[in-house]
């Protein structure tokens, strides 16, 4: 005899969202880490002097990225996650392939520097909201306690596999000299491509914007999802924008959350290429490959780890506050030190193990940050996170112009000691000026950490944001 479907055991259909949101993520990061990879086939391809040349690639994808979030955001809140999703994955997934195209020749056009500029713009106004809307589904699917973890083991994923691209890369684009290369890196970018075009067919089919849309999900999987959950109404009522943008608590987190993707930028853009400069890692070297996705690899366990830290407290506690801030306040803390260590690392391996600390302890605070959006955003939890990512995007924009300028300046400068054009310096002259710069660009890191780490004593993840009046 079959037990009645109310004490039938809740069914686990939530964890399958969970799965795609994770693959999702996978798949988000290793098509934005490729362009740091193949940042060195790029600059050869189109002749230029250094990676700094590409500064402006960098900040189309991250300034695209940062001014379509909150559109995208909107979009999953009124018309459903799923929707946007599938726009926003197929549309990426395009660019991503057209990045092959740098550098070819198209009867009398060369695809140059401003063609690889546009294709990075479209690229970020594609990706954009990715991240709002896996919120946003993991808000409909979730109960409150298993927020944290949802957010931390996506973005776990997320980090893992740019972690890895370096050793994916090296392996499918260099060859590791046991094994040849399988791809050229024109290749890599169509597969990448084509990667995300598969996650869509089957997302396509499976999922649905609401457990109860699902006929897989039985009344108990239903009624815990939906416990201790506040009514949140017409999902498709206007978004209070007023009272968003004026919203303090919420301003901070945005404020916090930039300040922090500042410096962690650093990581997508020119990382590989200060390894490969500063210290001599060839990009055909295993160990050049975990260096270079150390600090995405560590990152990884500090959103794991995060995530499950922030949602231990709820439980035991039930002090969203502390669970939120404890994180924030340990991260970012531990960042300001790192950043200020990187200048006096003396070899790679010691630079490779602070960078990879920082980026763990930014990490860390991830999963704060994104279930605080949860937290506060309710039925409007996409467009929340949209607009802190967006701040996020934005940062990340003037992260790669300004990173790429001091550069540039550092090296203009060496040249003006010496009385010379900066095409006459030497490799080693030039080498030394670069790492000059990158010190400078360490020291501000540091000093938006500090104020990341400010910012958790006003963030209040129990302050919902609401279309009627504030409670009193």
């Amino acid at each position: 005899m079959h037990a009645p479907q109310s004490i039938a055991p809740p069914t686990h259909v939530r964890r399958g969202v969970l799965l795609f949101a994770c693959a999702l993520s996978m798949i988000t990061y290793l098509d934005r880490v490729a362009i740091a990879s193949a940042a060195g086939n790029i600059v050869q391809s189109l002749g230029l002097q250094s990676v700094a040349d590409l500064k402006w690639a960098f900040t189309a994808f991250a300034l695209a990225y940062a001014l379509f979030e909150v559109p995208t955001g909107w979009m999953g809140d009124m018309f459903g996650p799923r929707r946007a999703l599938l726009r926003i994955v197929l549309w990426w997934s395009a660019f991503t392939v057209l990045s092959a195209a740098v550098g070819l020749h198209v009867g009398p056009i060369t695809l140059g520097l401003g063609f690889l500029i546009g294709v990075r713009l479209l690229f970020g106004l594609g990706e954009a909201g990715a991240f709002p809307n896996i919120t946003r589904a993991l808000h409909n699917w979730l109960p409150l306690e298993e927020r944290g973890r949802g957010q931390g083991k996506v973005w776990f994923c997320g980090k893992l596999m740019g972690g890895l691209t370096p050793f994916l890369w090296t392996v499918l684009v260099v060859g590791t000299g046991v094994t040849p290369a399988l791809f050229g890196w024109r290749g890599a970018f169509c597969l990448f491509g084509v990667i995300g075009v598969a996650w869509c067919v089957f997302f396509a089919r499976w999922f649905r914007d609401r457990p109860e849309d699902n006929s897989a999900v039985n009344a108990a999987e239903l009624a815990l999802i939906q416990r201790d959950r506040a009514e949140e109404g017409d999902a498709h009522r206007g978004v209070p924008w007023k009272r968003i943008a004026t919203d303090g608590n919420f301003l901070t987190l945005c404020l916090m959350y930039s300040a922090q993707a500042y410096g962690w930028y650093f990581n997508i853009t020119y990382l590989p290429q200060f390894l490969e400069r500063q210290f001599g890692m060839p990009n055909s070297s295993l160990l050049g490959a975990l260096y270079k996705g150390g600090p995405l690899l560590s990152g990884a366990v500090g959103c794991l780890l995060g995530g499950i830290i922030t949602d231990a407290i709820v439980r035991r506690t039930g002090d969203r506050r502390r669970a939120r801030r404890l994180c924030g306040w340990i991260g970012h803390s531990v960042c300001v030190l790192c950043f200020l260590a990187c200048p006096l690392a003396p070899n790679a391996f010691v630079f490779f193990v602070i960078v990879s600390l920082a980026a763990f302890s930014t990490d860390l605070t991830v999963p704060s940050a994104w279930a605080t959006c949860q937290d506060i955003g309710g039925r409007y939890a996409a467009t929340v996170g949209a607009c802190m990512n967006m701040g996020a995007g934005l940062a990340g924009a003037l992260a790669g112009w300004t990173t790429g300028s001091v550069l540039e300046r550092a090296v203009a400068a060496r040249a003006g000691e010496l009385g010379v054009p900066v095409a006459q310096l030497t490799f080693e002259q030039t080498t030394a000026a670069l790492r000059h710069g990158y010190d400078l660009n360490f020291y501000s890191f540091a000093a938006l950490y500090v104020v990341a780490f400010l910012c958790w004593f006003k963030i209040d993840p129990t302050r919902v944001i609401t279309s009627g009046p504030t409670p009193t």
